[in-house]
């Protein structure tokens, strides 16, 4: 998509540290994440309608419409955005409007899947169990992943929609999808193998009947090695499952279970 580039890379990143550090703070039932994309977008409309303030209100009250997706996606949007809105301006307003509701969803499922689970449970969780067995570089994955690494690849998506206009929905559909399939995938793998080294359930009873003595977990592991800590997974996912759960109860049934059962011998 061709334009006069009227945002240029001070402005645009002006708008990404707008969205960065307030996109959510004036969240709301009604326009949710609405007043926080209109106020990242505010530098690149000043710019754009700088000769006319006529439009440039009229392109707030559009902006200021119920806007919703990941964070982080948000950011290809705001780039399309001002790629649009700079060659159209508000002969287009209706067409700005549609391309942010119409990516706003597909991408909110991209990102939820990739930054809000996949991304923080793979790499969550590699880090805390290298931080557990005592490893400093399980601090500094996470410090590197999350705060740097995330937050240079959320720049960088606003570049890609800038500079790609338009034409980033159609080859964003296709890619994504494979990246989405291929992360997930990658996900299911590392959270199965962190099953049996973080989750820690054994039975200490011994079976005796005479001078034949056969610890429980013996029996338990010739059936299928680190079975208890599979169940216990399957037990909290279930709980999770369930109408009036939550994470905080969850965890507070967790504790209860464990202690009461340790105290019976039945767990160790």
């Amino acid at each position: 998509m061709n334009n006069s580039n009227v945002c240029d890379k001070k402005i645009r990143r002006k708008v990404f540290l707008r969205w960065f550090l307030n996109g959510e703070s004036g969240w709301n039932y009604e326009k949710m994440q609405g007043s926080g994309y209109c106020y990242s977008m505010m530098p690149a409309l000043k710019e754009i309608y700088k000769d006319d303030p006529d439009a440039l209100q009229a392109a707030v009250k559009n902006h200021l419409q119920f806007f919703n997706t990941t964070p982080h996606t948000a950011n290809i949007i705001l780039g399309v955005n001002m790629a649009v809105e700079q060659t159209v301006k508000q002969d287009g307003k209706d067409a700005i409007a549609s391309i942010k509701t119409g990516l706003m969803g597909p991408l909110a499922g991209v990102g939820d899947s990739l930054f809000g689970v996949i991304i923080d449970t793979v790499l969550g969780s590699i880090a805390a169990y290298m931080a557990l067995e005592g490893n400093p570089m399980g601090c500094l994955i996470w410090v590197l992943v999350s705060a740097i690494g995330i937050t240079a690849l959320r720049y960088a998506m606003l570049e890609i929609g800038y500079k790609q206009g338009t034409d980033v929905v159609a080859n964003i559909s296709t890619k994504m999808k494979k990246i989405t399939e291929a992360a997930s995938i990658l996900g299911l793998t590392v959270v199965g193998a962190l099953i049996p080294t973080v989750v820690n359930a054994k039975v200490p009873y011994v079976f005796e009947w005479g001078k034949v003595k056969m610890p429980v977990q013996d029996m338990i592991d010739s059936i299928m090695p680190n079975l208890l800590p599979v169940l216990f997974v399957v037990l909290i996912y279930w709980l999770l499952s369930k109408k009036g759960m939550n994470s905080t109860r969850v965890i507070i049934f967790i504790i209860v279970f464990a202690i009461l059962f340790n105290f019976l011998g039945i767990l160790g």
